[in-house]
Parts: structure tokens; sequence; C-alpha cells
């Protein structure tokens, strides 16, 4: 009857704490995923616009790339805060998984810590190297920027695509005695998560700052400077958005087939059958979808195109191993989509109009939109993460460990819930701070910025703000 008892007390201290401490989870890695996405690609970006300036003598491109790399150096330290406060979560929240599965993840996770001390330390380089190194010299320390982002990227989405589709280990009397790096890194979720993930940090950080200075362009400051801003990060986003949705396409196909009820809630397929509905919006309660759009037999065409593909629903499974919140799916997933079509819009808008006159589309519309593409591309790319976490549960490791059996027995998650939620909101505002500070420095150019050897001088770049130009210049 004792063991009994303490078995019951576990059980419940397991329910009382997991909720508490998948919302600590959410809220870290909702936070974590913008810094690392501009992580990923801001260095990329700054990396074209010094291309563009040693390569056509664009003395507001060098300025631009000097500016944004000092954003890229407070943003990525801040981000290696919040991403120290991830991986020690990954122990106390959630002991069970890495007490079974450590030796699986820990490769991965080692790797990537890697990468970070790489980026770090080039990072200091570059911005050091300003004042120091001739033009492509010092355009050449950020290249190792650019890549590291994109290696400890690919590493951390091994480590969650493997939770997705596990595999490449051996498993004997509970305990894990021999591992196949390959095939944990470069597992088949993988292959359509990691470039899906990766795609979608080059539009977040593209989007983004084509959106600060698109609403530079609306507030009247419409010179030089905010054009090529706005030209320089807005293109390689849009360029990319295509190739996301095919991605993200072949992606959601994959999910279909490898996890099945994932898919039925994402679509609302609550009976396997063939000649499946694809719905648009709407909530599911009670058997029925409210307020939804219906498209009959469309669900199956874009699954195996034909409206005689047999889908799978979440009739496949008993309910306690179906999602939560199937409706809460649903609409991320819509959402997700519907924004990748308008940046598409946005992406073919700008490309018409400079085909047809080498310019910029001169309509507030167009403007407006730019303005909130950066925003839009964030919400997506959360949206995407509810769909992929919420969408497994209730498991941690598909099919082999629930999310509950991985949380942490201790209590005080509510407490170090709340405090993260404090010291993150805190954080989060210092950071808007700092970039609003830096981005009022520049816009008074002082003096304070110092002249790199090949570039404007701290006067020209002043003199850069005040170049006005029409769109199409």
């Amino acid at each position: 009857m004792r063991v009994a008892d303490v078995a019951v007390a576990a059980a419940a201290r397991v329910s009382g704490e997991v909720v508490p401490a998948r919302a600590q989870m959410a809220t870290t890695l909702g936070f974590h995923i913008i810094l690392a996405c501009l992580g990923i690609a801001l260095p990329t970006t700054v990396l074209i616009a010094e291309f563009i300036g040693l390569k056509r003598g664009n003395d507001v491109a060098l300025v631009l790339a000097r500016r944004w790399s000092q954003a890229m150096g407070v943003l990525v330290a801040v981000g290696a805060v919040t991403g120290t406060v991830l991986s020690f979560e990954m122990g106390l929240l959630w002991p069970g998984l890495m007490r079974q599965y450590g030796a699986v993840l820990g490769l991965p996770f080692g790797i990537e810590g890697l990468f970070f001390f790489l980026e770090a330390i080039f990072t200091a380089i570059y911005l050091y190297g300003w004042r120091r190194l001739p033009g492509w010299a010092h355009w050449w320390t950020g290249m190792p920027i650019a890549l590291s982002g994109i290696f400890g990227a690919m590493s951390v989405m091994a480590v969650n695509s493997w939770m997705n589709q596990p595999g490449g280990f051996t498993e004997s009397h509970g305990r894990i005695t021999s591992v196949d790096p390959w095939q944990v890194y470069f597992n088949h979720a993988s292959l359509y998560e990691t470039p899906h993930m990766i795609l979608a940090a080059y539009m977040v950080t593209g989007f983004t700052v084509a959106g600060v200075y698109a609403t530079g362009i609306l507030r009247g400051r419409r010179d030089r400077y905010h054009y090529t801003g706005f030209a320089i990060a807005f293109a390689p986003a849009a360029i990319l958005t295509p190739f996301q949705i095919f991605v993200g396409d072949t992606a959601t196909r994959a999910v279909a087939h490898d996890q099945p009820v994932k898919f039925a809630s994402m679509e609302y397929v609550a009976r396997t059958s063939t000649h499946v509905s694809e719905w648009i919006a709407g909530v599911y309660a009670h058997g029925h979808v409210y307020g939804g759009i219906r498209i009959p037999d469309l669900d199956s065409l874009l699954v195996g195109f034909s409206p005689d593909t047999r889908v799978t629903g979440w009739d496949s499974v008993p309910p306690a191993n179906r999602p939560p919140v199937v409706w809460l799916i649903h609409l991320c997933f819509d959402l997700m989509v519907g924004i990748g079509f308008l940046l598409l819009l946005a992406g073919a808008w700008a490309l018409y109009e400079w085909w047809r006159r080498r310019r910029l589309p001169p309509q507030r519309l167009f403007w407006l939109l730019g303005a909130v593409s950066g925003l839009a591309a964030i919400v997506a790319m959360e949206s995407g993460w509810v769909v992929t976490e919420v969408g497994r549960q209730p498991w941690v490791v598909y099919r082999l460990q629930t999310t509950t059996a991985a949380a942490t027995t201790n209590g005080g998650v509510i407490a170090s819930l709340t405090l993260v939620i404090v010291l993150y909101a805190l954080l989060g505002t210092a950071t808007l701070l700092i970039l609003r500070m830096l981005a009022r420095r520049w816009r008074r150019d002082d003096g304070a910025e110092i002249a790199v050897p090949y570039g404007p001088s701290a006067g020209q770049a002043g003199h850069a703000d005040q170049a006005v130009e029409r769109p199409g210049s």
C-alpha cells in the first residue's frame, strides 16, 4: 500500500507540473526563436549590404551594413542569454526526456554549442574589424558568422525533428546501448523541417528589417537611405518566399504520412476516409466545424494528388493519444499558410513593378504591406511552431515517450514560470529600447560613428540620410 501511495503521489505531482512546464518552455522558446531567426539570417543580410557597398562603391549600403552589424551584436548577446536559459530548462523541466534519451540528443546539442561559440568569436572580430581591416578582408570575417548560424540551426532542428521521427539508436531494457549519429542528425523529418526553419529565419529577418524602413518611408523619410535599406532586406526574403511555400507543401504531405494524427488535427480530419474536404478557418467542436469554409475533396487531392487518396483521421488512435485543442492547431496552420501567400503577393507586386518600370511600387498600400510584413512573418513562424509542438502531443518523443512522463516531478514550476515571464518582459523591453536608442543615434548621426577605412566618413553617412530619391531611382 505504501508503494502504491508513493506512485499515486508522484503521478499527481507530474500532472500538476506538466502544464506550467509546457507553458514555461513555450514562453522561453517563443521569445528565443525570434532572436534565433535574426541570429541565423541577419549576418547574411549585413554581408549582402557590405558586398553591394564594396562591389559597387555604394556608400549608403556600407553605412547600412555598419549600422545593422551593431544591431546584430546586441541581438547575438541577448540570444546567448535566452538560449542558455533554454539549455538549462531541458534538464530542469524535462528530466525524464534527458535521462532516457540524453545519449541520443547530446551530439546535436554539442555541435550546436560549438557553432555558437564560433559565431560569437567571429561576431566580435567582425565588429572590431570595421575600423582595422581592409574591405574584402573584413567582409570575409563575416562569412563564418553566417555559416555558423545556419549549421547551428541545423543542429537544433536535428533534435526537434528527431523528436518527431525518432530513430538511429538501440534500446535494451530501458537503456540506450548504441547510437548512430548520422541517422540521428539526418533523420527523415530533418529533411523537410530544417530547410523549412532556415527559410523561415531568412524571411523573418528580411521582412522585419524591410518593415522598419517601409515604416520610415510611410512617415515621409523618402530618401535613398531608406529605399536602399528596404530593398536590400526585402529582396532576399521575397525571393525565398515561393521556395518556402514549396518546402511547406512538401512538409505537410510528409506529416500526413509520418504523423497522420497531427495532420488530422491540422486539417480537421475526424474519420479516416477518401474524398476528404479541406476546411479553411473554422472552429471544431462537438463533431462539427463552425464558421469554416469547406472545399470538397481538396484535402485528399493535396495529400495524394487524387480525390481518392485515403487520409487518416484522429479516429485511428484512442482519445488519450490525440492532440489537445485541435482548433488551435488548425487555425495556426491556416494562419501560417495565409500569411505565406500574403508575403508572396507582396514580393510578386514588387517584382512586377520592377520588371515593368524598374522601380518599387509607389502605391501606399504596398508600403503598408511592407511595414507589417515583418510582424506577419514572425506570427507565421510562431504559428508553425505551435502546429509542430502542440500537434505532436501527447508525445514528447513521438510514440516512445509522453510529455507527462518526461516532465519534472519537482514543485516550484509555477514560481519559475512567473519569474521567467517577468525577466523576459524586462529583457525584451531593454532590447527594444537599446535598438531604439541606436536608431535615434543613427538618425542624428552626430559623429559618434567611426569611419571605416574603405567606407564613407561619419559626415558622409549623415548626408546619405538626406539624399532624396524617388521610389524608382
